[in-house]
């Protein structure tokens, strides 16, 4: 038997039972369909948390208190004991050019929450105080007013910049707000700005935050002790210049907080590098388990290749027999039921590649919808993947009911009724 009179046989063979073929491909497409859909979240997923910190800028690097082993910035796992916690006086110290000629500018902060209230609305946020430099190493830009300024700053001023989010919800318009009075934990503030979006992301929605200068927030809303600080922000002269930035700063603070040699440090520089790292082993795993997970809709449709060629097999038992007597070879009956495997997991994953995309944008318009910058990303790899797997499953399924037909004897197969 020749190629072509294999593919015609196998779907002139799949043609006659057209709801059984139908029904088995059904598995074969969920299947493949799931797995796209799957890994194309899941590739979504890291695209968009990898967006959101290379968003923060490349030569940006995090100063906390205590040891920090894995996670986003500002959910500190610490390990050390006798913790001294950062302050003003160490911000100022990274900052000096002469100790530290790798870094740019420093921007430290107070974080904490707090219940903003206008026009009778009170809604639960982020709160920052920051000083000036914050703009700059944050890139935080502001689509109306002004940023907090050293005067503001130096004057303890009851200014507050606000974030997009927070200011529909309160005001329901985010334009025309410079000068609009609000309430952060019940003390009078004045708006002087408002800042540009930058979408939700891992570390928390970005625009539903206040901001406010940092004395202010340590005189009448953080309350914190010794001219202690949450977290400094750094930013490097260069991206190039992010590792020996990271030195400095760590032997800057070493000296400061006496650290003897060989003993663990009680602060934490997390790099921008990092930060990519660690997301990217997240959503790798979450890829993988994900994939997994779809991929067993594709075995159970494996199993019901299986099933249907057995019953298929039962079924043309004369055939065989007779295709036998009149000449057929083992091989040609195998090659036979093999081809009509294949052809039913190769048809079952060619739809399935086209509604795993339809899932796909589907998942990325509602995503869209509500607010979240998401898109899953479809790549040729996972293409690749489901295609030959799927094509696997129908060969590997199909070789026992194939080899069960090949090994019939032709007598014992003519009398089968």
């Amino acid at each position: 038997m020749n190629l072509s009179q294999i593919i015609l046989e196998a779907l002139e063979s799949l043609n006659a039972n057209k709801i059984r073929s139908g029904l088995t491909i059904l598995g074969i497409v969920i299947g493949v369909a799931a797995v796209i859909a799957m890994l194309a979240v899941g590739q979504g997923a890291q695209n968009s948390i990898t967006g959101s910190i290379n968003g923060i800028g490349t030569n940006v690097l995090f100063v906390f208190s205590g040891k920090q082993t894995a996670g986003p910035p500002g959910r500190n796992q610490n390990v050390s004991k006798n913790i001294q916690k950062l302050t003003m006086d160490d911000a100022e110290a990274i900052a000096d050019p002469f100790a530290a000629p790798s870094i740019a500018a420093v921007a430290p902060i107070l974080q904490g929450q707090a219940d903003a209230t206008a026009q009778g609305i009170t809604v639960s946020t982020t709160l920052y105080g920051v000083t000036p430099s914050y703009e700059a190493v944050r890139s935080a830009t502001v689509t109306e007013g002004s940023f907090i300024n050293s005067e503001q700053y130096l004057g303890h001023a009851s200014v507050v910049v606000l974030g997009p989010d927070l200011a529909q919800q309160i005001f329901n318009r985010k334009e025309g707000l410079v000068g609009e009075s609000i309430r952060i934990s019940g003390q009078p503030f004045r708006v002087i700005g408002v800042l540009e979006s930058k979408g939700g992301s891992s570390f928390g929605n970005a625009d539903n935050q206040v901001v406010i200068p940092l004395t202010t927030a340590k005189d009448r809303v953080i309350k914190r002790n010794n001219n202690e600080v949450d977290m400094i922000f750094v930013q490097a002269v260069t991206a190039e210049q992010t590792t020996l930035a990271s030195d400095e700063i760590t032997q800057i603070l070493q000296t400061r907080h006496h650290i003897p040699i060989g003993e663990d440090d009680d602060f934490t520089v997390f790099t921008q590098q990092d930060m990519l790292q660690t997301a990217s082993s997240i959503t790798g795993i979450l890829t993988i388990f994900l994939g997994g997970i779809a991929a067993i809709s594709l075995l159970v449709g494996g199993i019901g290749i299986m099933n249907i060629m057995l019953v298929s097999v039962a079924e043309r038992t004369r055939e065989i027999g007779l295709r036998k007597a009149l000449g057929a070879t083992k091989k040609d009956i195998l090659t036979q039921f093999l081809a009509e495997s294949s052809f039913l997991s190769l048809l079952g994953g060619m739809l399935g590649i086209f509604f795993g995309w339809v899932i796909s944008f589907i998942v990325g318009r509602v995503a869209a919808a509500t607010g979240n910058s998401f898109d899953p990303s479809i790549t040729l790899d996972s293409i690749l993947l489901a295609t030959i797997f799927s094509a696997a499953i129908g060969m590997f399924f199909g070789i026992y009911p194939a080899s069960r037909a090949a090994s019939l004897q032709p007598v014992e197969a003519l009398r089968n009724d």
